[in-house]
């Protein structure tokens, strides 16, 4: 996606369509999904009517016409910038839609029909059918590779131009629709119902049309139309003391007086603000589901991580040979590397290579009548069976063990102390049998990811813990667990560990977040507050969690949280900033009104404004002109540090708190300096 960004916050085209909209917005349907302008839409054509009024009869109680117009057309920009706002931030996400379109196009599919194959149209395809795809192909729908290996390449959804490999089985089987097959031949099962594909479901999204108010954004537009009805009451008290001062206030005055003072800035810039927060979690190139998630993840207590490819490299590598007493090492290595032959894995191909730094190649190896036995999970084991019946085994250290006990063979205490020393020093130990006979042990070492260590002390800065998920034993885990920096692990971990330590944090109160691409992770990743989905990843996965992950980066929930984090503090900030707005324009509108009929409330004019007139205009002006200034920081989002709760709300409260204060008094003062040369 990264390719589909605009490089400008305000693009020509997007700005020309953005401004049709906040015409098109201005229909009084639409404006009601946001109270305050709703409310400020209606004022704003009594007002008009109050202008037509003053014309038609030519009474000037009210105001001049000009004075009357002139406020109108304020009120009615007020509105403008506002809906501008909104159709900015939507009119981002509608042209990345319109990338993914182009994406979306109907391609051609071969189907497997019984024994035949058949070309048929990719929005004919069913969940359940089965297709075929070739080098060349583009992947019609979204699915499950059944059958074969590809290269293949994803650059139209994750604008990452490297190929990545998809195979099946295990957890990188997923494909998607757009995608294009670089090599190979695969068999694939679509997962998805025509129109329910993961595009169809992106651009719905980005779009908009999907996008629902999050509890938050609910919680604070109820907040806010409170205050609204508090500036009704405070608005009518003048009234009274107006009558009884006589000092006139027109309705020009009071409706001014109104909009300035109900937090109009937050309530323009609020829809702006969670659409922009959903554009920035897709410029990270993270699909979600609800803006919810990405909210949540800026509230998130806890992060569960895998340790390979997350904290570690994710292949292991062997470091060193280890032959027990007696064994000469040079026809260690080679059984090492025998049993290594059949072993497709990264740590088994790692052995053959360190194997050839010792001295010991491949081809001089005679492997001729050899029976190869393959690397499974089961047996947690690889070997050979040599044409003189030598038997060499190489797998975890309990596995070979139990195999060489079950022959009647004893453990040797010298391969114990071997196996003690490499786990605790984060090592895993792979152990070495001949004949049944243990006859040494394979260092392999995980290489832990330069910079993790200053990832984990930033996200401790946020108050975020971090959980190291592994399988490996206690000792190997607590080593990498320190050495890494991370607060907590689980080791030999379990998809049901995984479940059980989620669900006590959360009754604890706690929001937890996971990443995981497997099928067995996807329980763990359904009770999750936040739970990251990789890409390639199995379709269970991806169902299961509230994010999708196009980089396949397991890193990324560091950049989730700090987005998630981004947004709350941008809403929070804004809402200080305008209610701190309309504390300064109340101590700037109330003394202009009343300081010609009481004398005594002239101090209190501490600007010491042209006229109420001009007061009343500089005022709403400021009121206007400032949420097209905030446009920028609502798409941009307020700029994170992780310095703790406590000192961004120091910070946020002196910048945006004081800031919200001083600045109406700075602006309406320049303005009615403007004002008052035509008045």
């Amino acid at each position: 996606m990264r390719n589909n960004k605009t490089a400008s916050l305000f693009p020509k085209e997007l700005v020309i369509e953005s401004l049709k909209q906040s015409f098109v917005k201005l229909n009084p349907r639409m404006m009601f999904r946001n109270p305050i302008m709703f409310i400020v839409e209606v004022v704003t054509f009594v007002m008009l009517f109050v202008t037509i009024w003053a014309a038609a009869t030519g009474d000037t109680t009210q105001g001049s016409f000009g004075y009357n117009i002139l406020v109108f057309i304020v009120l009615f920009a007020t509105l403008l910038f506002t809906n501008f706002a909104e159709a900015i931030a939507e009119a981002r996400g509608k042209a990345q839609a319109d990338s993914l379109r182009k994406t979306r196009e109907e391609t051609p599919a071969k189907l497997c029909v019984g024994n035949k194959i058949e070309t048929v149209s990719s929005s004919q395809l069913k969940k359940g059918d089965i297709f075929i795809c070739e080098a060349g192909d583009t992947i019609p729908s979204d699915g499950e590779i059944i059958e074969g290996l590809a290269s293949i390449d994803e650059s139209a959804i994750t604008g990452e131009s490297a190929p990545v490999i998809r195979e099946a089985g295990g957890d990188k089987s997923s494909v998607t629709g757009g995608t294009k097959v670089l090599s190979d031949q695969i068999k694939v099962k679509v997962t998805t119902e025509p129109g329910e594909s993961f595009l169809d479901k992106m651009i719905a999204l980005v779009e908009g049309a999907s996008r629902q108010k999050t509890p938050n954004e609910i919680a604070l537009t109820i907040l806010l139309a409170g205050f609204t009805l508090v500036f009704v009451v405070v608005c009518g008290t003048l009234k009274p003391f107006a009558d009884y001062s006589n000092t006139t206030i027109t309705i020009a005055a009071f409706i001014s007086l109104f909009v300035c003072l109900i937090p109009t800035t937050i309530g323009g810039l609020l829809s702006a603000i969670g659409i922009a927060g959903m554009d920035r979690a897709l410029s990270a190139n993270v699909i979600t589901k609800s803006g919810k998630a990405v909210e949540t993840a800026g509230d998130i207590d806890t992060l569960l991580l895998d340790k390979t490819g997350t904290i570690t490299i994710g292949n292991r590598k062997a470091t060193q040979f280890y032959p027990v007493s007696g064994i000469d090492e040079h026809s260690f290595v080679q059984a090492c590397l025998l049993s290594s032959l059949s072993d497709d894995t990264p740590e088994g191909k790692s052995i053959v290579e360190l194997g050839r730094e010792k001295g010991v190649r491949v081809h001089d190896l005679n492997t001729s009548g050899s029976k190869m036995i393959k690397f499974t999970a089961e047996t947690k084991c690889s070997g050979v069976d040599l044409a003189n019946g030598t038997r060499i085994r190489k797998g975890a250290f309990d596995a070979i063990r139990k195999m060489s006990e079950a022959a009647g063979n004893k453990y040797p205490k010298e391969v114990a102390d071997l196996v003690q020393k490499i786990t605790s020093n984060g090592g895993t130990p792979l152990v070495v049998s001949q004949d049944d006979f243990i006859i040494g042990v394979i260092e392999l070492q995980d290489i832990i990811k330069p910079g993790i260590q200053e990832r984990f002390e930033r996200l401790r800065k946020m108050g975020v813990k971090t959980v190291m998920v592994t399988g490996d034993n206690p000792l190997t885990a607590k080593y990498i667990a320190e050495k890494a920096g991370v607060d907590d692990y689980i080791a030999e971990a379990k998809p049901e560990d995984k479940m059980n330590y989620i669900r006590k944090e959360q009754e604890n109160g706690k929001l937890v977040a996971m990443m995981g691409d497997g099928t067995n992770d996807a329980p763990a990743l359904a009770q999750a507050n936040v739970g990251v989905a990789m890409n390639s990843g199995t379709q269970a996965a991806k169902e299961a969690g509230n994010m999708v992950d196009l980089d396949n980066d397991p890193t990324k929930l560091i950049e989730i949280v700090e987005i998630g984090k981004q947004l709350l503090m941008t809403r929070g900030t804004l809402t200080t900033f305008s209610i701190a707005n309309d504390v300064a324009k109340y101590f700037a509108i109330v003394p202009a009104l009343f300081m010609v009929t009481i004398p005594a409330l002239a101090p209190m004019n501490i600007m010491h404004l042209h006229s109420p007139e001009s007061a009343i205009l500089s005022a709403i002006i400021f009121n206007a002109i400032i949420i097209p200034i905030l446009i920028p920081l609502a798409l941009r989002g307020v700029a994170y540090k992780p310095i703790g709760a406590s000192a961004l709300l120091r910070r946020n409260l002196l910048i945006y708190g004081l800031g919200g204060v001083i600045a109406p008094f700075i602006g309406i003062k320049l303005i009615d300096m403007i004002v008052s040369l035509f008045m």
